[in-house]
């Protein structure tokens, strides 16, 4: 990282919210945890050589009959819950990663050739748009995954994509019509620019900044899709790790008593959203000129 971001006014700023400061750390807890599960985590919760049914039910390692290494105890197939969180950030992480590349990449491209040429091109691909968010994201991606008769977490990320390009496009959209007026703009086309390198070199470099505030709050929002999807049981198979999947599992034992198998994968996934929008926030009034700080 360049030396000179340590003296910026983001940087500043940054050390003086606390939300945005906490948000970021427990983001990058789980990001480490999730990188590094297959260290960290006492058992591969999906390899069935770990996993023995005399781990059955297990309770936390502090209450009575629990057992070191399940800290968080076992659920009802003997898998560590500890480490099944892990490998479920690991999903929540990979799909809410792949839908922002996937997803942002379509909506900037279509959303700066909208903006930049206007005309039937902008009217066609913003009236898709509008199409695509007459339907819930949640709906366009159930239908989706119904149509296909596949799971896993390709076909995840595809489902959400299908409306998430929507955001970014409209985003960047806004964004290219103010700056495509710019001088500089105006002057690389006086000097016989191509439309490639007018778009390429000089408007989207400066028309991105929307595009990562769209992103930090996308993150958030897509995790969250993922866990629903998968609590419905049309998201990640049986056999990949997944939150939802965890919650949907544990919530038929949880009038049993077997409270920590819902307690403890949806304390992870509460967690990791609220630190990923404390952090998004931030950077909302980082980036946008027009809310002013208290100095």
């Amino acid at each position: 990282m360049n030396k000179s971001f340590f003296k910026s006014k983001h940087w500043y700023n940054f050390r003086r919210e606390p939300g945005a400061v906490i948000g970021s750390l427990i983001m990058v807890l789980f990001f480490l945890a999730a990188m590094f599960a297959p260290m960290i985590a006492p058992q591969n919760p999906y390899d069935l050589t770990e996993v023995s049914l005399e781990h059955f039910l297990l309770p936390p390692v502090w209450m009575e009959n629990g057992q070191m290494p399940f800290v968080f105890g076992t659920d009802d197939q003997g898998r560590d819950i500890f480490s099944t969180i892990l490998y479920g950030c690991r999903t929540s992480l990979i799909v809410g990663f792949g839908v922002l590349l996937l997803a942002g990449s379509a909506g900037v491209f279509l959303g700066m050739l909208s903006g930049y040429y206007g005309g039937r091109l902008d009217a066609f691909i913003m009236r898709a748009g509008d199409t695509v968010l007459c339907f819930s994201t949640s709906l366009l991606a159930l239908f989706f995954l119904g149509i296909m008769g596949q799971r896993g977490v390709t076909m995840v990320i595809i489902a959400i994509c299908i409306s998430g390009w929507v955001r970014y496009a409209r985003t960047m959209r806004g964004s290219t019509l103010g700056v495509k007026q710019e001088a500089y703009i105006m002057a690389a086309r006086a000097t016989g620019a191509s439309d490639p390198t007018l778009l390429l070199k000089h408007l989207l470099p400066n028309a991105l900044a929307p595009i990562f505030v769209v992103m930090a709050v996308d993150l958030a929002v897509v995790i969250g899709l993922e866990a629903t999807l998968s609590f419905l049981g049309v998201g990640v198979p049986l056999t990949e790790p997944s939150l939802g999947m965890m919650i949907a599992n544990g919530r038929d034992y949880v009038y049993t008593g077997m409270w920590w198998m819902v307690l403890f994968p949806a304390g992870a996934l509460i967690m990791l959203v609220v630190g990923i929008n404390l952090f998004a926030d931030w950077l909302r009034e980082e980036l946008n000129p027009k809310i002013s700080r208290k100095t």
